[in-house]
């Protein structure tokens, strides 16, 4: 058995040596580098690294945090360590549309997407069997008649009881609240479509097609309260034309919400995504 691995990240103001601060810190703890990205915005002047890294000298998660904390305060740094054994805790909320809860669970059974899914949430019992088929126990919300409010409580009590570290609306068609958004923050993923140009309300596909659109594409964000502007993960286009019904073009767009949402997913669990303001930097 191997040693155990861990992954730092973090952002700091940009300064001379943090890149041998930082090695030099994991090597004097026994830990052996095995792979290291770093990114430095010159017009923000904030440096950003992810550092993955071998534990040989037998230490725990504290005792490297122990070590890390003095370089951190030195620096200015906000920072995060994780142990690569302990998977995330994921919930999947969705609604009438299940492409991408299929993909999705799929990707999990499958070990593509190194996260525990540990329940599917929903205002319906449409994807109900799908989820109890790959052995994820199905929540039912309180419907879309009722209010924002007491949907999201219920919600966010899920989040709680569960221990959620993620929240994947994967076509979850309903809009949270102030208190769900802030409570949130950073730890929940949506996915939408993105047009170019982009067409908004009922039936966007149908507007695309009216107008003769050549590329599809969707959008995997964190959600804000600013509907749809989060911080943007990925992004994924695909070229159509002119012989594309409308059926057609829903067809392509489902494909790419699909991969959109998963490499988004993937990036989150396995901490390769660091908030910049409304940006973020993502080290693949």
């Amino acid at each position: 058995m191997g040693s155990p691995e861990l992954i730092l990240t973090l952002s700091c103001p940009d300064r001379r040596g943090i890149v041998y601060a930082v090695a030099r810190v994991i090597a004097e703890g026994g830990g052996n580098i095995l792979d290291s990205q770093q990114f430095g915005d010159p017009d923000a002047g904030v440096f950003f690294m992810r550092v993955h890294f071998a534990d040989e000298g037998g230490g725990s998660v504290e005792s490297w945090r122990t070590a890390i904390e003095p370089l951190a305060s030195s620096h200015a740094m906000r920072w995060e360590l994780h142990d690569t054994a302990r998977r995330p805790r994921v919930l999947i909320a969705v609604s009438r549309e299940g492409h991408c809860l299929n993909d999705l669970l799929y990707r999990w059974q499958t070990g593509a997407v190194a996260a525990e899914v540990v329940g599917v949430a929903s205002t319906y019992r449409d994807f109900e069997s799908l989820a109890t088929g790959y052995g994820v126990p199905y929540h039912l919300l309180p419907g879309v008649d009722s209010p924002r409010d007491e949907r999201d409580d219920a919600l966010l009590d899920l989040v709680n009881e569960q221990k959620i570290e993620l929240v994947v609306l994967a076509r979850y068609m309903q809009i949270l609240g102030f208190r769900a958004c802030s409570e949130l923050a950073g730890r929940a993923i949506n996915i939408h479509h993105s047009f170019l140009p982009s067409f908004k309300g009922a039936r966007p596909y149908a507007q695309a097609h009216e107008r003769g659109v050549k590329l599809i594409g969707a959008t995997a964000h964190y959600v804000t309260e600013a509907l749809d502007e989060g911080p943007i993960i990925e992004q994924e286009v695909a070229r159509v034309d002119h012989a594309h019904s409308v059926a057609e073009l829903a067809r392509v767009g489902r494909d790419v919400e699909c991969v959109a949402l998963a490499r988004a997913v993937r990036w989150h669990v396995e901490h390769r995504v660091l908030l910049h303001g409304d940006r973020t930097v993502v080290f693949r």
